[in-house]
Protein backbone atom coordinates (compact mmCIF):
# COMPACT_ATOMS: atom_id res chain seq x y z
CA UNK A 1 0.00 0.00 0.00
CA UNK A 2 1.15 3.43 -0.50
CA UNK A 3 0.60 6.68 1.22
CA UNK A 4 -2.67 6.97 -0.12
CA UNK A 5 -3.98 3.15 1.18
CA UNK A 6 -3.80 2.07 -2.91
CA UNK A 7 -2.43 -1.48 -3.44
CA UNK A 8 1.23 -0.76 -4.83
CA UNK A 9 3.57 -3.15 -7.16
CA UNK A 10 5.40 -5.44 -4.62
CA UNK A 11 9.39 -5.21 -4.17
CA UNK A 12 10.03 -9.02 -4.85
CA UNK A 13 13.29 -9.05 -7.75
CA UNK A 14 16.77 -9.43 -6.46
CA UNK A 15 19.50 -8.61 -8.89
CA UNK A 16 19.92 -11.96 -10.31
CA UNK A 17 16.39 -11.95 -11.30
CA UNK A 18 16.58 -8.55 -12.49
CA UNK A 19 19.58 -10.08 -14.71
CA UNK A 20 17.48 -12.76 -15.85
CA UNK A 21 14.82 -10.19 -16.81
CA UNK A 22 17.56 -7.99 -18.72
CA UNK A 23 18.92 -10.74 -20.83
CA UNK A 24 15.50 -12.56 -21.08
CA UNK A 25 14.27 -9.35 -22.40
CA UNK A 26 16.14 -9.47 -25.73
CA UNK A 27 17.63 -12.62 -26.24
CA UNK A 28 15.13 -13.86 -28.64
CA UNK A 29 16.86 -11.31 -30.68
CA UNK A 30 19.77 -13.68 -31.15
CA UNK A 31 17.63 -16.88 -32.55
CA UNK A 32 15.40 -14.84 -35.03
CA UNK A 33 14.94 -11.12 -36.80
CA UNK A 34 18.67 -10.23 -36.91
CA UNK A 35 18.96 -12.44 -39.99
CA UNK A 36 17.02 -10.01 -42.07
CA UNK A 37 19.73 -8.09 -41.78
CA UNK A 38 21.59 -10.16 -44.02
CA UNK A 39 19.29 -10.21 -46.88
CA UNK A 40 19.17 -6.01 -46.68
CA UNK A 41 23.30 -5.70 -46.25
CA UNK A 42 25.24 -8.87 -46.44
CA UNK A 43 27.21 -10.54 -43.89
CA UNK A 44 30.01 -8.01 -43.74
CA UNK A 45 27.88 -5.50 -44.38
CA UNK A 46 25.80 -6.31 -41.69
CA UNK A 47 28.50 -6.90 -39.35
CA UNK A 48 29.43 -3.18 -39.59
CA UNK A 49 26.03 -2.37 -38.70
CA UNK A 50 25.43 -4.82 -35.52
CA UNK A 51 28.53 -2.89 -34.56
CA UNK A 52 27.67 0.63 -35.03
CA UNK A 53 24.48 -0.56 -33.25
CA UNK A 54 26.09 -2.06 -29.97
CA UNK A 55 28.27 1.01 -29.54
CA UNK A 56 24.47 3.03 -29.50
CA UNK A 57 23.30 0.61 -26.77
CA UNK A 58 26.72 0.65 -24.69
CA UNK A 59 26.35 4.52 -25.16
CA UNK A 60 22.44 4.53 -23.94
CA UNK A 61 22.24 1.99 -21.48
CA UNK A 62 25.11 3.51 -18.92
CA UNK A 63 23.29 7.01 -19.50
CA UNK A 64 19.78 5.27 -20.08
CA UNK A 65 20.62 3.93 -16.02
CA UNK A 66 21.25 7.56 -14.46
CA UNK A 67 17.12 7.79 -15.25
CA UNK A 68 16.25 4.18 -14.47
CA UNK A 69 18.07 4.90 -10.58
CA UNK A 70 17.15 8.45 -10.09
CA UNK A 71 13.02 8.04 -11.06
CA UNK A 72 12.37 4.87 -10.48
CA UNK A 73 8.91 4.18 -11.78
CA UNK A 74 7.20 1.26 -13.71
CA UNK A 75 6.80 4.07 -16.74
CA UNK A 76 10.50 4.21 -17.18
CA UNK A 77 10.92 6.57 -20.21
CA UNK A 78 7.62 7.45 -20.09
CA UNK A 79 8.14 8.74 -16.73
CA UNK A 80 11.45 10.46 -17.06
CA UNK A 81 9.89 12.44 -20.37
CA UNK A 82 6.47 13.76 -18.49
CA UNK A 83 9.21 14.86 -15.10
CA UNK A 84 11.76 16.60 -17.82
CA UNK A 85 8.92 18.35 -20.51
CA UNK A 86 5.74 17.78 -18.93
CA UNK A 87 2.68 15.99 -20.39
CA UNK A 88 3.36 16.31 -24.55
CA UNK A 89 6.83 14.85 -23.78
CA UNK A 90 5.34 12.04 -21.57
CA UNK A 91 2.85 11.34 -24.00
CA UNK A 92 5.47 10.49 -27.10
CA UNK A 93 8.26 8.71 -25.07
CA UNK A 94 5.24 6.26 -23.46
CA UNK A 95 3.15 5.75 -26.62
CA UNK A 96 6.65 4.98 -28.24
CA UNK A 97 7.77 2.63 -25.39
CA UNK A 98 4.16 1.48 -25.89
CA UNK A 99 4.52 0.30 -29.35
CA UNK A 100 8.06 -1.10 -28.79
CA UNK A 101 6.73 -3.45 -26.16
CA UNK A 102 3.47 -3.82 -28.05
CA UNK A 103 4.79 -5.09 -31.89
CA UNK A 104 7.67 -7.12 -30.15
CA UNK A 105 5.91 -9.91 -28.56
CA UNK A 106 4.12 -10.95 -31.63
CA UNK A 107 7.04 -10.72 -34.00
CA UNK A 108 8.53 -13.45 -31.15
CA UNK A 109 5.29 -15.83 -30.95
CA UNK A 110 5.51 -15.97 -34.79
CA UNK A 111 9.45 -17.29 -34.40
CA UNK A 112 8.05 -19.82 -31.61
CA UNK A 113 5.47 -21.15 -34.33
CA UNK A 114 8.10 -21.47 -36.90
CA UNK A 115 10.45 -22.94 -34.59
CA UNK A 116 7.84 -25.69 -33.63
CA UNK A 117 7.10 -26.26 -37.62
CA UNK A 118 10.75 -27.40 -38.21
CA UNK A 119 9.88 -30.21 -35.23
CA UNK A 120 5.85 -30.54 -36.23
CA UNK A 121 5.60 -30.14 -39.95
CA UNK A 122 2.16 -28.73 -40.99
CA UNK A 123 1.28 -26.88 -38.13
CA UNK A 124 0.04 -23.80 -37.83
CA UNK A 125 2.53 -21.01 -36.67
CA UNK A 126 -0.23 -18.43 -36.19
CA UNK A 127 -2.48 -20.93 -34.14
CA UNK A 128 1.01 -21.69 -32.12
CA UNK A 129 1.41 -18.27 -31.60
CA UNK A 130 -1.69 -17.33 -30.58
CA UNK A 131 -1.57 -20.17 -27.61
CA UNK A 132 1.46 -18.61 -26.93
CA UNK A 133 -0.62 -15.85 -25.98
CA UNK A 134 -2.43 -17.38 -23.39
CA UNK A 135 -0.09 -19.46 -21.87
CA UNK A 136 1.60 -16.49 -21.21
CA UNK A 137 -0.68 -13.89 -20.62
CA UNK A 138 -2.07 -16.01 -17.68
CA UNK A 139 1.56 -16.42 -16.29
CA UNK A 140 2.03 -12.85 -15.78
CA UNK A 141 -1.36 -12.03 -14.04
CA UNK A 142 0.08 -14.79 -11.14
CA UNK A 143 2.42 -12.73 -9.92
CA UNK A 144 5.89 -11.09 -10.77
CA UNK A 145 7.50 -13.41 -8.31
CA UNK A 146 6.30 -16.64 -10.09
CA UNK A 147 6.97 -14.48 -13.64
CA UNK A 148 10.46 -13.22 -12.66
CA UNK A 149 11.67 -16.92 -11.68
CA UNK A 150 10.44 -18.89 -14.55
CA UNK A 151 11.95 -15.90 -16.38
CA UNK A 152 15.07 -16.35 -15.08
CA UNK A 153 15.05 -20.04 -15.34
CA UNK A 154 14.42 -19.70 -19.09
CA UNK A 155 16.94 -17.14 -19.71
CA UNK A 156 19.55 -19.38 -18.40
CA UNK A 157 19.01 -22.21 -20.69
CA UNK A 158 18.44 -19.92 -23.69
CA UNK A 159 22.18 -19.23 -22.96
CA UNK A 160 23.16 -22.27 -22.51
CA UNK A 161 21.67 -23.24 -26.08
CA UNK A 162 23.27 -20.29 -27.48
CA UNK A 163 26.68 -21.72 -25.85
CA UNK A 164 26.32 -25.31 -27.36
CA UNK A 165 24.96 -24.39 -30.86
CA UNK A 166 27.75 -22.07 -31.34
CA UNK A 167 29.66 -25.02 -30.06
CA UNK A 168 28.41 -27.60 -32.43
CA UNK A 169 28.51 -25.32 -35.44
CA UNK A 170 32.22 -23.70 -34.98
CA UNK A 171 34.14 -26.49 -36.12
CA UNK A 172 32.10 -26.13 -39.53
CA UNK A 173 33.14 -22.42 -39.65
CA UNK A 174 34.79 -21.01 -42.39
CA UNK A 175 35.77 -16.91 -42.91
CA UNK A 176 35.32 -17.22 -46.77
CA UNK A 177 31.63 -18.63 -46.80
CA UNK A 178 30.84 -15.87 -44.04
CA UNK A 179 32.50 -13.18 -46.52
CA UNK A 180 30.71 -14.48 -49.57
CA UNK A 181 29.08 -11.81 -51.26
CA UNK A 182 29.33 -10.26 -48.06
CA UNK A 183 28.35 -6.45 -48.98
CA UNK A 184 25.10 -6.30 -50.76
CA UNK A 185 24.84 -3.97 -53.85
CA UNK A 186 28.55 -3.92 -54.02
CA UNK A 187 31.40 -6.45 -54.58
CA UNK A 188 33.45 -4.60 -51.82
CA UNK A 189 33.25 -1.98 -49.41
CA UNK A 190 31.87 1.32 -50.91
CA UNK A 191 29.11 4.15 -51.19
CA UNK A 192 27.60 1.45 -52.71
CA UNK A 193 27.02 -0.47 -50.21
CA UNK A 194 25.57 2.24 -47.35
CA UNK A 195 22.08 1.99 -48.55
CA UNK A 196 21.91 -1.83 -47.48
CA UNK A 197 24.08 -1.01 -44.58
CA UNK A 198 21.81 1.34 -42.97
CA UNK A 199 18.36 -0.37 -44.31
CA UNK A 200 20.05 -3.27 -42.24
CA UNK A 201 19.53 -1.21 -38.80
CA UNK A 202 16.44 -2.02 -37.57
CA UNK A 203 17.41 -5.75 -37.58
CA UNK A 204 20.43 -5.14 -36.38
CA UNK A 205 18.86 -3.12 -33.22
CA UNK A 206 16.66 -6.40 -32.73
CA UNK A 207 20.04 -7.94 -31.19
CA UNK A 208 19.42 -5.94 -28.37
CA UNK A 209 15.92 -3.91 -27.98
CA UNK A 210 14.01 -4.01 -25.23
CA UNK A 211 16.97 -4.10 -22.69
CA UNK A 212 15.73 -1.13 -21.25
CA UNK A 213 12.31 -2.64 -20.21
CA UNK A 214 14.41 -3.46 -17.16
CA UNK A 215 13.69 0.04 -16.03
CA UNK A 216 9.42 -0.99 -15.75
CA UNK A 217 10.36 -3.23 -13.21
CA UNK A 218 11.96 -0.83 -10.91
CA UNK A 219 8.94 -0.46 -8.77
CA UNK A 220 9.10 -3.97 -8.00
CA UNK A 221 12.91 -4.49 -7.85
CA UNK A 222 14.61 -4.40 -4.24
CA UNK A 223 16.94 -1.72 -3.63
CA UNK A 224 16.81 -0.36 -7.51
CA UNK A 225 19.55 2.27 -7.00
CA UNK A 226 22.02 -0.52 -6.57
CA UNK A 227 20.54 -3.71 -8.51
CA UNK A 228 19.48 -2.50 -11.82
CA UNK A 229 22.69 -0.64 -12.35
CA UNK A 230 24.42 -3.90 -12.34
CA UNK A 231 21.58 -5.90 -14.25
CA UNK A 232 22.09 -3.46 -16.76
CA UNK A 233 26.05 -3.87 -17.41
CA UNK A 234 26.35 -7.47 -16.89
CA UNK A 235 23.27 -8.03 -19.09
CA UNK A 236 24.46 -5.93 -22.06
CA UNK A 237 28.33 -7.35 -21.58
CA UNK A 238 26.01 -10.84 -22.73
CA UNK A 239 24.01 -10.21 -24.94
CA UNK A 240 27.14 -8.79 -26.82
CA UNK A 241 29.38 -11.92 -26.62
CA UNK A 242 25.84 -13.86 -27.46
CA UNK A 243 25.43 -12.07 -30.46
CA UNK A 244 28.76 -11.30 -31.71
CA UNK A 245 29.13 -15.43 -31.75
CA UNK A 246 25.47 -16.58 -33.24
CA UNK A 247 25.94 -14.41 -36.41
CA UNK A 248 29.76 -15.09 -36.60
CA UNK A 249 29.00 -19.24 -36.25
CA UNK A 250 25.89 -19.18 -38.21
CA UNK A 251 27.23 -16.96 -41.01
CA UNK A 252 30.54 -19.16 -41.66
CA UNK A 253 28.94 -22.79 -41.35
CA UNK A 254 27.24 -23.16 -44.70
CA UNK A 255 25.80 -20.32 -47.13
CA UNK A 256 24.48 -18.03 -45.36
CA UNK A 257 21.94 -16.61 -47.98
CA UNK A 258 19.73 -19.65 -47.08
CA UNK A 259 19.36 -17.80 -43.72
CA UNK A 260 18.81 -14.28 -44.73
CA UNK A 261 14.88 -14.50 -44.85
CA UNK A 262 13.75 -17.21 -42.16
CA UNK A 263 12.31 -17.17 -38.68
CA UNK A 264 14.54 -19.70 -37.74
CA UNK A 265 17.99 -19.12 -38.81
CA UNK A 266 19.71 -21.44 -35.89
CA UNK A 267 18.40 -24.57 -36.66
CA UNK A 268 18.92 -24.40 -40.29
CA UNK A 269 22.11 -23.87 -39.80
CA UNK A 270 22.73 -26.60 -37.39
CA UNK A 271 21.01 -28.92 -39.76
CA UNK A 272 22.94 -27.84 -42.69
CA UNK A 273 26.41 -28.16 -39.93
CA UNK A 274 24.57 -32.03 -38.66
CA UNK A 275 22.16 -33.11 -40.73
CA UNK A 276 18.52 -33.40 -40.31
CA UNK A 277 18.20 -36.59 -37.70
CA UNK A 278 21.22 -35.79 -35.60
CA UNK A 279 20.12 -35.30 -32.08
CA UNK A 280 21.62 -31.42 -32.03
CA UNK A 281 19.03 -30.62 -33.74
CA UNK A 282 16.20 -31.72 -32.03
CA UNK A 283 17.63 -30.43 -29.08
CA UNK A 284 18.56 -27.11 -30.25
CA UNK A 285 14.88 -27.05 -31.73
CA UNK A 286 13.07 -27.79 -28.41
CA UNK A 287 15.54 -25.67 -25.99
CA UNK A 288 16.16 -22.70 -28.76
CA UNK A 289 12.40 -22.40 -27.78
CA UNK A 290 13.29 -21.02 -24.07
CA UNK A 291 15.40 -18.31 -25.64
CA UNK A 292 12.05 -17.16 -27.61
CA UNK A 293 9.50 -17.92 -24.72
CA UNK A 294 11.93 -15.43 -21.98
CA UNK A 295 11.51 -12.87 -24.11
CA UNK A 296 8.03 -13.08 -25.40
CA UNK A 297 6.97 -13.69 -21.51
CA UNK A 298 9.25 -11.12 -20.43
CA UNK A 299 8.58 -8.38 -23.23
CA UNK A 300 4.39 -9.28 -22.19
CA UNK A 301 5.41 -8.55 -18.57
CA UNK A 302 7.11 -4.92 -19.43
CA UNK A 303 4.32 -3.85 -21.85
CA UNK A 304 1.83 -4.56 -19.04
CA UNK A 305 3.83 -2.23 -16.44
CA UNK A 306 3.84 0.24 -19.53
CA UNK A 307 0.24 0.72 -20.27
CA UNK A 308 -0.25 0.43 -16.56
CA UNK A 309 2.09 3.35 -15.67
CA UNK A 310 0.22 5.73 -18.45
CA UNK A 311 -3.32 4.68 -17.48
CA UNK A 312 -2.10 5.33 -13.49
CA UNK A 313 -0.88 8.80 -14.87
CA UNK A 314 -4.05 9.49 -17.00
CA UNK A 315 -2.88 8.96 -20.67
CA UNK A 316 -5.12 5.71 -21.33
CA UNK A 317 -8.24 4.67 -19.67
CA UNK A 318 -7.95 4.52 -15.97
CA UNK A 319 -9.14 0.77 -15.53
CA UNK A 320 -5.87 -0.56 -16.99
CA UNK A 321 -4.81 0.96 -13.84
CA UNK A 322 -6.17 -1.62 -11.69
CA UNK A 323 -3.73 -4.46 -10.02
CA UNK A 324 -5.61 -7.73 -9.24
CA UNK A 325 -6.89 -8.28 -5.57
CA UNK A 326 -4.88 -11.64 -5.21
CA UNK A 327 -1.66 -11.36 -7.07
CA UNK A 328 -1.17 -7.76 -7.13
CA UNK A 329 -0.48 -7.33 -11.17
CA UNK A 330 -1.56 -5.20 -13.35
CA UNK A 331 -4.11 -8.12 -15.07
CA UNK A 332 -6.47 -5.44 -17.20
CA UNK A 333 -3.08 -3.81 -18.85
CA UNK A 334 -1.93 -7.58 -19.23
CA UNK A 335 -5.02 -8.73 -20.93
CA UNK A 336 -4.64 -5.53 -23.21
CA UNK A 337 -1.02 -6.53 -24.13
CA UNK A 338 -2.51 -9.99 -25.24
CA UNK A 339 -5.09 -8.68 -27.24
CA UNK A 340 -3.22 -6.37 -29.11
CA UNK A 341 -0.57 -8.82 -29.93
CA UNK A 342 -3.14 -11.59 -31.24
CA UNK A 343 -4.78 -8.73 -33.29
CA UNK A 344 -1.42 -8.26 -34.72
CA UNK A 345 -0.86 -11.64 -35.46
CA UNK A 346 -3.68 -11.94 -37.16
CA UNK A 347 -3.66 -8.82 -39.46
CA UNK A 348 -1.19 -9.65 -42.44
CA UNK A 349 -2.56 -7.22 -44.57
CA UNK A 350 -2.75 -4.33 -41.89
CA UNK A 351 0.87 -4.34 -40.83
CA UNK A 352 2.40 -5.94 -44.13
CA UNK A 353 2.85 -2.48 -45.25
CA UNK A 354 5.94 -2.02 -46.09
CA UNK A 355 6.67 -4.93 -48.89
CA UNK A 356 8.41 -7.38 -45.98
CA UNK A 357 7.82 -10.34 -44.57
CA UNK A 358 4.99 -10.21 -41.87
CA UNK A 359 8.03 -10.57 -39.03
CA UNK A 360 9.99 -7.83 -40.88
CA UNK A 361 7.29 -5.25 -40.93
CA UNK A 362 6.55 -6.08 -37.07
CA UNK A 363 10.22 -5.89 -35.83
CA UNK A 364 10.29 -2.47 -37.68
CA UNK A 365 7.45 -1.39 -36.17
CA UNK A 366 8.86 -1.97 -33.10
CA UNK A 367 12.08 -0.35 -33.39
CA UNK A 368 10.20 2.95 -34.68
CA UNK A 369 9.05 2.94 -31.18
CA UNK A 370 12.44 1.89 -29.66
CA UNK A 371 14.47 4.71 -31.35
CA UNK A 372 11.76 7.60 -30.37
CA UNK A 373 11.91 6.24 -26.86
CA UNK A 374 16.01 6.24 -26.93
CA UNK A 375 15.78 10.10 -27.94
CA UNK A 376 13.53 10.97 -25.68
CA UNK A 377 15.21 9.76 -22.74
CA UNK A 378 18.66 11.21 -23.97
CA UNK A 379 16.84 14.51 -24.60
CA UNK A 380 15.09 13.81 -21.07
CA UNK A 381 18.67 12.93 -19.11
CA UNK A 382 19.81 16.50 -20.60
CA UNK A 383 16.87 18.51 -19.67
CA UNK A 384 16.87 17.44 -15.74
CA UNK A 385 20.25 17.85 -15.18
CA UNK A 386 19.54 21.22 -15.99
CA UNK A 387 15.98 22.19 -14.12
CA UNK A 388 16.15 19.44 -11.68
CA UNK A 389 20.13 19.48 -10.50
CA UNK A 390 18.78 18.05 -6.79
CA UNK A 391 17.44 14.92 -7.68
CA UNK A 392 19.36 12.35 -6.04
CA UNK A 393 21.48 10.25 -8.87
CA UNK A 394 22.96 6.99 -7.19
CA UNK A 395 24.52 6.29 -10.81
CA UNK A 396 25.38 9.04 -12.90
CA UNK A 397 26.33 8.87 -16.63
CA UNK A 398 30.50 8.45 -17.21
CA UNK A 399 32.12 10.49 -19.81
CA UNK A 400 28.98 13.18 -19.39
CA UNK A 401 27.99 14.86 -21.78
CA UNK A 402 29.78 13.16 -24.20
CA UNK A 403 28.46 9.29 -23.71
CA UNK A 404 24.84 10.49 -23.69
CA UNK A 405 25.42 13.00 -26.48
CA UNK A 406 26.68 9.65 -28.56
CA UNK A 407 23.64 8.12 -27.73
CA UNK A 408 21.05 10.95 -28.92
CA UNK A 409 22.88 11.15 -31.94
CA UNK A 410 23.55 7.82 -32.57
CA UNK A 411 20.13 7.15 -32.31
CA UNK A 412 18.77 10.25 -33.85
CA UNK A 413 20.85 8.74 -36.90
CA UNK A 414 19.32 5.77 -36.88
CA UNK A 415 15.80 6.65 -36.78
CA UNK A 416 16.41 9.11 -40.27
CA UNK A 417 17.58 6.28 -41.61
CA UNK A 418 14.97 4.34 -40.77
CA UNK A 419 12.20 6.84 -41.88
CA UNK A 420 14.46 6.70 -45.04
CA UNK A 421 13.80 3.51 -45.78
CA UNK A 422 10.80 2.51 -44.42
CA UNK A 423 8.16 5.50 -45.34
CA UNK A 424 4.86 3.78 -44.66
CA UNK A 425 5.38 2.21 -41.96
CA UNK A 426 6.98 5.00 -40.72
CA UNK A 427 3.38 6.43 -41.90
CA UNK A 428 1.48 4.00 -40.16
CA UNK A 429 3.64 4.34 -36.76
CA UNK A 430 3.29 8.41 -37.03
CA UNK A 431 -0.36 7.45 -37.01
CA UNK A 432 -0.78 5.42 -34.97
CA UNK A 433 1.56 7.83 -32.03
CA UNK A 434 -0.72 11.21 -33.49
CA UNK A 435 -4.13 9.51 -32.71
CA UNK A 436 -2.82 8.28 -29.09
CA UNK A 437 -1.63 11.45 -28.23
CA UNK A 438 -4.60 13.45 -29.22
CA UNK A 439 -6.70 10.76 -27.73
CA UNK A 440 -4.74 11.91 -23.96
CA UNK A 441 -5.18 15.48 -25.04
CA UNK A 442 -8.48 16.20 -22.59
CA UNK A 443 -6.75 14.35 -19.94
CA UNK A 444 -4.17 17.38 -19.57
CA UNK A 445 -2.42 18.87 -17.89
CA UNK A 446 -0.97 15.92 -15.89
CA UNK A 447 2.25 17.43 -13.50
CA UNK A 448 3.53 14.81 -11.87
CA UNK A 449 2.81 10.26 -11.55
CA UNK A 450 2.40 8.97 -8.79
CA UNK A 451 5.40 8.17 -6.76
Amino acid sequence: MNNAGEPTLPRTLGGLQLWGIAVGLVISGEYFGWSYGWAAAGTLGFLITAAGVAMLYVAFIFSFTELTTAIPQAGGPFAYSLRAFGPLGGAIAGYATLIEFLFAPPAIALAIGAYLAVQFPGSDEKLVATGAYAVFVTLNIFGVAIAASFELVVTLLAVAELLVFMGVVAPAFEWQAFAAGGWAGAERFSLAALPGMLAAIPFAIWFFLAIEGVAMAAEEAREPRRTIPRAYVSGMLTLILLASGVMLFAGGAGDWRALANVNDPLPRAMQAVVGQASGWLHMLVWLGLFGLVASFHGIIMAGARQIYALARGGFLPGPLARLHPRFRTPHLATLATGAVGIAAIWSDRFVNIGGQPLTASIVTLSVFGALVMYVMSMAALFRLRRIAPELERPWTAPLYPWLPGLALGLASAALVAMIWFNPRLFALFAGVMSAAVLAAWRRWPIETVPA
